[in-house]
């Protein structure tokens, strides 16, 4: 007999419950009614899509220049001479790191020689003087001042050649 009562009284419980969600509903059902009153509004049309157009890009199309070819003549490859990484040279250790994990910490001043301190991310300090190579991009020092140290590296034009681009690591606060 205690069960069934257990079950009785759960029933009875719930039923409340579910009573209880039913209350006044006047609000909203006023707040349906104000909305469905209000007249609907003026939707604009949709923009009128034009269809693309190709273009076929032929040799001298309408005396206009290929998108394929530079506009300028350049020189490109191993036969254009000019600034080029040398393969033969030896690497140093600070070439092994990217450029911008790099910092200048300071100087130091060594008889008439100015060094440049250089932080590695793994919190090492070395000294630098021109001439020492710096970064991933064959960067050769070409001075170095109380608050930086300037390199030009030796990067790829993307298209089989090399240019010269001018760098620096300031000195970190």
């Amino acid at each position: 007999m205690r069960a069934s009562s257990a079950k009785y009284g759960l029933v009875l419980v719930l039923a409340l419950g579910l009573a209880a969600c039913g209350g006044d509903m006047d609000e909203l059902d006023q707040y349906i009614n104000e909305t469905k009153a209000t007249p609907g509004g003026r939707i604009d049309p949709l923009p009128e899509i034009t269809p693309y157009e190709s273009f076929i890009y032929v040799a001298d199309a309408e005396g206009m220049r290929s998108p394929f070819i530079p506009d300028t003549p350049q020189a490109a490859g191993p036969a254009a001479g000019g600034t080029r990484p040398d393969p033969e040279r030896s690497r140093e250790y600070l070439e092994s790191f990217p450029l911008d994990t790099l910092g200048m910490v300071g100087t130091l001043d060594i008889g008439d020689t100015t060094y440049g301190l250089v932080q590695t991310a793994d919190g090492l300090i070395h000294r630098v003087v021109p001439g020492n190579y710096l970064g991933q991009n064959d960067g050769r020092i070409t001075g170095v001042t109380e608050s930086e140290i300037n390199l030009t590296e030796i990067i790829s034009d993307g298209i089989g050649g090399y240019i010269e681009r001018d760098a620096a690591i300031g000195l970190s606060d």
